[in-house]
């Protein structure tokens, strides 16, 4: 089950590995994207620290984690085809994560509050 941050980012959880990329809805308000930065391998990260960078037709923006843990595996398709990201936002990941406090996850919206969510916007 996809769980969701406030920043449009969507994390899913199988054991102690959380599986990160963004959001249907972070996609549409970018637009195209033409550019991405991957988050650095092995680096330890603390819950909405900034890992990411995108750039778009429309915007550029950073790409926050949802969790903290340790960034172990980064999707280098996106740095030759970062348009794979529109295709299919919820297929093409950014990075894979191992996660140091699985409590944060209870901060995270399942689909149907973020759906909630980003009808309030």
């Amino acid at each position: 089950m996809k769980k969701f941050s406030v920043e449009h980012e969507w994390i899913e959880v199988d054991g102690e590995i959380g599986t990160v990329g963004i959001s249907a809805y972070a996609i549409e308000q970018l637009g195209d994207i033409t550019f991405f930065e991957l988050p650095e391998l092995d680096s330890e990260v603390s819950a909405e620290d900034s890992v990411a960078f995108i750039e778009s037709v429309k915007a550029a923006s950073d790409i926050y984690t949802p969790m903290s843990g340790t960034i172990i595996e980064v999707n280098e398709a996106l740095l030759d085809k970062p348009e794979l990201l529109n295709q299919d936002p919820y297929k093409n990941w950014i990075y894979k994560m191992t996660i140091t406090d699985e409590s944060e996850l209870e901060s995270l919206m399942d689909e149907e509050a973020y759906n909630e969510y980003i009808q309030s916007l």
